[in-house]
């Protein structure tokens, strides 16, 4: 007689636990396969057999926590897992014998109909006899399943067996413990309750060999795929509760067996195996490895080019001068190697050291002109030195320079190539595991080192731009160094030829030797802060009314004298003291200067709002729109004979840096004014 539901029930918690593992497996699966489902008809019928049996083993679960392991449910979730799996093996049966898959379609038909007969008869309360004939049709399917695992495989051409032979085992392991589990049942009368239990367990070990074979076959690709970094710390994270487990019944065993010392021995072991284990998972040899296992054996390619692209740009794109040794490092983790160096194309020619990681730094230094950068150029090869010591005629007969020889491990010579010339090279020392050069490894090497060849330019020219800025900062202050020299030049050289005339006047002598003193302090001042290197003076509070009546002052000898004129008094704005009275001067002594001796310069200060305002007005002859647009703010560009071109650019740069502006409205032959706006400042 059948057992009774209550004696399975004792341990429910078992079979829950079989069951969905299975359920768990078989949704991984059919979530792998779901986005490629469109694909190939095999594809959809074994995604829809992983869904089935899924829903199988999740139903299962529910009756089994209900209590309810008999139940019509159950039996329609197995009879439509099973009829999954017989219509996914008839569609991989050979097109070429449709006659084949016509006879097992209809043996199949015939062994179904008992089973729902049986069904039937278990819902309507029919007696035993009804569950057996269920029991035998059951087993009759797992005949025929395991037939038409029999004839794929068989009808199969045999360089294709490699493709599903996992597949088969998969398949063929579902309905042969189906077999073993109904063929018991009708022996002894009843379902045994640990058989039953464990298929779950048995069903979900099945579900990986599809995975292997579905990866393997090109009709059945994969939709999702594992990447190699997950599969690394995966099998890493397996490895470690293999042995964490193998150690803890160790352990056990030796307290059991070690008497009074039980205890003690099971510490102590425990410790070393924790320690031994944490020295094993920071070793980089193992990890490189573990990495080299898993690519050649889980992987048709090397690399997985996604991740290793972005890892090496990323490194490469960091903030920080050492660009070198981020290059190196990058490179080396390709083929993971544990040292290298980098050498760079400098101005005389040679490659010179520029950068070096875990080795010692080196001097040497390898002309453009040798044989080893002569050979990297025209041949674009990653030579294998060790290689191209024993066999230098596939090289050429290239002779590796002694000092590249000297040093510790060196392995590879990986060119960096720029536009089709060669701009640096690395040295690689040994990997930490063995590792086959092939063409793939060579070419991820070769497009690496022209990337960062890009990289390496880009950052020499930066700095090559940053040294050229500094030169070009150095020759704009010179340059306004002698603009004011020459304007001290210009006043002396007028107060020269007037003394001709005024020599014996005493006023003029007076003025003359203040001009003179005023003269000497500037100069000095200048080349003071010119030695020292001193940056400007701080802007500080300053009272504009002051500083334009001394500025006018220093240019009443000439014709036309300027006319100063206060509109507001008492105006004060925030600036450097010298450097705004340069300013000033500078545009006074333009006006002057393009003005007829017979006209007039005016001199303004009014308030507008909350900025004071220094017009200086001319009657000159004037500028037109085109020349204020288009040269005069630009440097080095002056209409005077000994001018430098650069007064106005510099009086407009400093108005601007104080938060001002510079404004300028001429008409030729009229006249020019301009404007000197400025922000006031609160006290």
């Amino acid at each position: 007689m059948m057992r009774d539901q209550s004696d399975w029930l004792a341990a429910p918690d078992a079979a829950a636990l079989s069951h969905g593992l299975a359920s768990l497996a078989f949704f991984v699966l059919a979530l792998l396969l779901i986005s490629n489902w469109r694909a190939r008809q095999n594809v959809r019928a074994l995604l829809v057999a992983c869904l089935a049996t899924g829903g199988w083993a999740t139903g299962t679960v529910v009756l089994v926590l209900l209590g309810q392991r008999i139940a019509l449910a159950g039996d329609a979730l197995e009879l439509l897992r099973t009829l999954a799996w017989l219509v996914f093996l008839l569609l991989l049966i050979e097109p070429s014998r449709p006659r084949l898959r016509l006879v097992l379609a209809g043996i199949v038909l015939t062994a179904l109909a008992p089973w729902l007969l049986s069904m039937a008869s278990s819902w309507l309360a029919l007696p035993l006899p009804a569950r057996l004939i269920a029991s035998v049709c059951r087993l009759l399917l797992a005949v025929l399943g395991m037939l038409l695992v029999e004839q794929w495989y068989r009808n199969t051409p045999p360089l294709k067996r490699w493709g599903i032979k996992f597949a088969c085992l998969g398949v063929g392991g579902l309905f042969a413990y189906d077999f073993y589990l109904y063929s018991d049942a009708l022996l002894f009368r009843a379902v045994n309750d640990d058989i039953w239990a464990a298929r779950g367990i048995v069903d979900a070990l099945c579900a990986p060999l599809l995975a292997v074979s579905a990866a393997r076959n090109p009709g059945w690709a994969l939709g999702l795929s594992v990447s190699r970094q997950m599969l690394y710390r995966s099998a890493a994270l397996l490895g470690s509760a293999i042995y964490l487990l193998a150690m803890a019944a160790s352990a056990y065993y030796l307290r059991y067996f070690g008497g009074t010392w039980g205890s003690l021995m099971q510490m102590a072991y425990l410790g070393g195996a924790a320690l031994l284990l944490a020295g094993v998972l920071f070793s980089g040899s193992l990890r490189a490895k573990l990495k080299v296992y898993i690519n050649k054996h889980f992987y048709n390619a090397i690399f997985d080019y996604r991740e290793e692209w972005l890892r090496f740009t990323r490194a490469l794109s960091e903030d920080g001068p050492a660009l070198g040794e981020r290059t190196i490092q990058a490179m080396a983790q390709l083929v993971e190697s544990r040292a290298g160096a980098l050498w760079i194309l400098r101005e005389q020619g040679q490659f010179a050291p520029a950068a070096s990681w875990n080795w010692p730094p080196s001097r040497w230094s390898e002309p453009a002109s040798g044989p080893l950068c002569q050979f990297l150029e025209a041949r674009l090869w990653v030579i294998d030195v060790p290689d191209c010591q024993q066999n230098p005629r596939q090289y050429g007969g290239l002779q590796l320079p002694p000092a590249l020889l000297a040093l510790p491990g060196v392995w590879l010579l990986v060119p960096l190539m720029l536009h089709g010339q060669l701009f640096a090279f690395v040295a690689l020392a040994r990997p930490r595991t063995h590792i086959s050069l092939n063409w793939e490894i060579l070419d991820v090497l070769k497009i690496a080192g022209s990337q960062a060849a890009s990289y390496l330019a880009h950052r020499e020219s930066l700095d090559t731009l940053t040294v050229a800025r500094q030169f070009d900062s150095f020759n704009r202050m010179s340059t306004f160094i002698v603009h004011d020299l020459k304007n001290l030049v210009f006043q002396l050289s007028l107060l020269l030829s007037n003394a001709e005339k005024h020599r014996a006047n005493p006023a003029f002598q007076e003025d003359m030797l203040g001009t003179l003193d005023h003269s000497v302090q500037k100069m000095k001042t200048l080349l003071q802060k010119l030695a020292r290197g001193e940056a400007p003076e701080a802007p500080a509070p300053l009272l504009l009314d002051g500083l334009l009546r001394q500025a006018v002052a220093a240019k009443a000898s000439l014709a036309p004298a300027p006319r100063l004129e206060i509109v507001d008094g008492e105006l004060t704005v925030l600036a450097n003291r010298a450097r705004l009275e340069r300013v000033l001067g500078h545009l006074i002594q333009n006006a002057i200067e393009a003005t007829a001796s017979d006209g007039k310069v005016a001199v303004r200060l009014r308030r507008e709002q909350h900025t004071a305002v220094v017009e200086l007005d001319d009657t000159g002859q004037g500028m037109s729109e085109q020349f204020i647009r288009e040269r005069l703010f630009k440097p080095f560009d002056t209409t005077k004979t000994a001018g430098m071109g650069i007064g106005v650019f510099e009086s407009r740069e400093y108005l601007r840096e104080v938060g001002g502006s510079l404004e300028v409205r001429s008409e030729p032959q009229v006249g020019t004014t301009f404007r000197v706006v400025l922000p006031l400042h609160a006290a």
